[in-house]
């Protein structure tokens, strides 16, 4: 193993449509090369820029006080608002990092993190902010995943959205589109909002954080997409979605309910309406055999607590001696709303190489 080393092919996604990542949390810049994007794709910096602010932070009740600018810099690939045909780049720049923040605690294994894994990997990186295994990475996912969006709403009008709906035991039971960008927990659900804010707010005050599942949902995804066995749909969807650092469970349709179903209540039955196939019921999530039907994909994902919490936490040094650490510094409480932008950012990178594949 060549310790040296800290570069596979696990900084690349896609066959077709093919994104690679690089950048560090406290590195110059984070920045994205997108391969495959056909070219005279309308698209410009503004399209990008949107979803990037709706990674932001928002609420210093929930979210992290790194208030980074995250102006989306276009290095080549699109030219007069259009796509030429040639690779895509794109950047945003670290301009609020503190590494002082880590000072206290560099030597030492933060619990729940990735220190330890990447220590026992790589040997002592001695990078500030966990470096490569960093949530900053995410932004760059984000970037090439507006452009995704864009293709899918060309091609096939495709609508890509999420929302909270639980955080710790509070659980939705309304649903509401139009209040999800109203609130800053993303959640569609006006009566569980103020519990769920209260939630958040008292479980900081205490210096822990909390978790949470989302719900992605997929209108109008295009039909038939998917290879059988190994690149099955929602198996390239998990391996997607997965990745992102705070995804530690996930679920299509029924998910794990199905468990307790039978067949009969499961199946998803069908009949003709106005000449076309009409499913009765979408347990399946949209997706069978690992291919789209053309119903909606419905995709759940749980969502770990923050490992950074100021409480006291028992660890170990890199010097094998047994410590207690506060990871303080400026960190998120729940990272529920923030993954949002980013799991409908992979769920579209996905979708549009498998399109492109197929096309």
């Amino acid at each position: 193993m060549n310790k040296n080393l800290i570069h596979s092919e696990g900084d690349t996604y896609g066959k077709v449509f093919i994104v690679t990542i690089w950048g560090t949390s406290h590195g110059p810049e984070m920045g994205v090369s997108i391969e495959g994007c056909p070219k005279g794709l309308k698209l410009s910096q503004k399209d990008i820029q949107k979803e990037v602010d709706r990674r932001k932070p928002k609420d210093p009740r929930i979210s992290t006080t790194r208030a980074e600018k995250d102006e989306v810099f276009i290095k080549s690939g699109i030219k007069n608002n259009k796509t030429n045909g040639n690779p895509i780049t794109l950047t945003v720049k670290n301009e609020n990092t503190r590494p002082q923040d880590y000072k206290n605690i560099l030597n030492a294994f933060r619990p729940g993190h990735a220190d330890i894994a990447y220590f026992i990997k790589y040997g002592d990186l001695k990078e500030t902010g966990g470096g490569r295994s960093s949530g900053r990475e995410t932004v760059s996912r984000v970037m090439a995943g507006a452009i995704a969006k864009k293709i899918l709403k060309e091609n096939n009008k495709t609508e890509i959205f999420g929302h909270v709906i639980q955080i710790g035991n509070v659980k939705t039971k309304d649903f509401d589109k139009n209040f999800i960008e109203k609130n800053p927990l993303q959640t569609a659900d006006k009566s569980a909002f103020p519990k769920m804010i209260k939630l958040v707010e008292t479980t900081r005050k205490n210096g822990d954080s909390i978790g949470a599942i989302i719900e992605i949902i997929i209108k109008n995804p295009p039909k038939g997409l998917g290879e059988p066995v190994f690149d099955k749909l929602d198996a390239e969807l998990a391996k997607a979605l997965m990745s992102i650092g705070a995804v530690k469970g996930i679920e299509f349709g029924s998910g794990f309910n199905s468990a307790k179903l039978k067949g009969s209540q499961n199946n998803d039955q069908m009949e003709t309406k106005n000449g076309k196939i009409n499913f009765l019921s979408n347990n399946a999530g949209g997706i069978l055999g690992g291919i789209s039907t053309g119903e909606n994909i419905i995709i759940r994902l749980a969502i770990k607590p923050v490992p950074s919490i100021a409480k006291l936490q028992k660890t170990v040094t890199k010097d094998l001696k047994t410590t207690q650490i506060s990871v303080l510094g400026r960190h998120d409480c729940c990272l529920a709303p923030r993954i949002i932008p980013v799991a409908e950012a992979m769920c579209a990178i996905v979708l549009t190489d498998m399109l492109l594949r197929q096309q």
